[in-house]
C-alpha cells in the first residue's frame, strides 16, 4: 500500500504497474516511486558525503561512464560510497525516477543530486570538483 499523504484513495486504487515486479504506480502518465523504495534511496544518498549509483563498484566499475566518475573522484582524493545498480533492478530503475535523470552513474553530494557522468566530467574540466565538499 502506498503510504504517501499526497495521493487520494482513488489514486491508490489505480492501476499498479507490475513490469518485472517494480514498485511503481501510474499517475498522469508518469511513474512514481513507492515510498519504501524512495526511502531506501534517500537513506543511501544520506549515508556518506559523496555517494554514487554506478554500474559495478569502486574496485570494479562495469561501464566507462562509471569508471570515469570514479577516476575523477580518485584524482581529487574524494572518498565516496558506491551502490552497484547491477545488483538491484528496483534501485536501478527507481534512481532514475528519484533524480528525474535517465542515466547511470549518478553522483550525490551532501544528499543532493549533482548529475550524471557528463555533467560531472564537465565540472571536473571547469575546476569545480575539487572544492565542492568545502
Amino acid at each position: 500500500m502506498l503510504k504517501s499523504k499526497l495521493f487520494s484513495s482513488s489514486f491508490i486504487a489505480s492501476i499498479t504497474h507490475k513490469k518485472s515486479n517494480f514498485n511503481f504506480f501510474h499517475c498522469s502518465g508518469r511513474l512514481l516511486l513507492e515510498d519504501v523504495l524512495k526511502e531506501r534511496i534517500e537513506n543511501f544518498v544520506k549515508s556518506a558525503p559523496v555517494t554514487v549509483f554506478m554500474k559495478g563498484t569502486q574496485t570494479e566499475p562495469m561501464c566507462g561512464f562509471s569508471r570515469n566518475v570514479k577516476l575523477i573522484l580518485d584524482l581529487h582524493r574524494i572518498p565516496f560510497k558506491d551502490f552497484n545498480v547491477l545488483e538491484d533492478e528496483k534501485i536501478r530503475e527507481g534512481i532514475k525516477e528519484f533524480s528525474d535523470w535517465p542515466t547511470i552513474p549518478q553522483v550525490y553530494v551532501n544528499g543532493k543530486f549533482v548529475g550524471g557522468a557528463d555533467i560531472f566530467m564537465q565540472m571536473h574540466k571547469d575546476g569545480e570538483v575539487k572544492g565542492f565538499l568545502i
